[in-house]
């Protein structure tokens, strides 16, 4: 063999292995599995149900359908569970099913990693997911306590900035005519602790411009300056008993004061109020 022919062999023989080691692309898994995940599952009823017991449907019946609908054999598939098969469909399940109960215990239900079966028939299958019952989802639970958390903060940063005016009006919500003896000092402390205790309560109070114009009209009340009628249906000036206001039905007093301030007449008795107040 000359020179020339062998190296067009050789030349030949490194192509055909190239060919040879080039990988198999695998066909992708469309199925409904992708992504499962092996771990332990808990469940609870809708609706913040917490029975002693309840029996969820573990098979199908003429009373209680246990059915889905497989998009990709289109068709409805039977359920069931039996614990001694690896699929929750009637149709892959061999030999003789030993049938078992789904009881929730107190509204709750704890299947380990190991009953996956169980598992894939609860979070995928049944009919009574998002309806009957639900999946305890980690992640759902942590983004709502980081939140809870983020509101804490938030009302407790706004309580901290809060003007002495303002937290004073917040806390005779809370405390009432208490906070009239409190020194600035215990009337911020508290005020936090509420922040804290209430945030969402505390925030709704820290944004409502009627706040403060209640605190008005309470401090006129404790000052003598303004009086409320035994049956609470009319407020007076204390000093001459003449009607300012009538309160609506089924309205607090306070909040119809507060609103009274707005009016054009209001205006003027708010002014003088807060004359008599200084």
């Amino acid at each position: 063999m000359t020179k020339k022919t062998k190296q067009k062999a050789e030349v030949f023989v490194e192509k055909e292995t190239q060919v040879i080691d080039k990988p198999i692309a695998k066909p992708k898994n469309h199925s409904i599995n992708n992504g499962w995940e092996i771990k332990s599952r808990n469940y609870y009823l809708s609706n913040n149900q917490s029975p002693l017991t309840f029996t969820l449907a573990s098979k199908h019946t003429q009373r209680f359908p246990l059915m889905w609908f497989d998009k990709e054999k289109g068709y409805q598939r039977e359920l069931r569970y039996a614990t001694n098969q690896k699929s929750p469909f009637v149709d892959e399940q061999k030999g003789v099913a030993t049938l078992a109960h789904i009881v929730f215990e107190d509204g709750v239900l704890h299947v380990p990693k190991e009953k996956q079966n169980l598992q894939r028939l609860l979070s995928l299958y049944h009919p009574g997911l998002n309806k009957i019952y639900n999946e305890m989802k980690p992640i759902i639970k942590a983004t709502s306590e980081l939140e809870d958390i983020e509101l804490e903060l938030n009302a407790a940063t706004a309580a901290l900035n809060m003007e002495i005016d303002q937290a004073e009006a917040i806390m005779r919500v809370e405390e009432g005519s208490k906070v009239e003896k409190m020194s600035s000092k215990e009337l911020k402390r508290d005020l936090v602790l509420f922040a804290k205790r209430k945030p969402k309560l505390f925030l709704e109070l820290a944004n409502d411009e009627n706040v403060e114009l209640r605190n008005l009209a309470l401090r006129a009340q404790s000052a003598g300056i303004i009086k409320l009628s035994q049956d609470q249906r009319t407020i007076h000036w204390a000093s001459n008993d003449r009607k300012l206001l009538t309160v609506p039905f089924d309205e607090n007093p306070w909040s119809a004061c507060a609103a009274f301030f707005k009016t054009d007449e209001g205006v003027e008795v708010f002014k003088s109020i807060m004359k008599k107040l200084k």
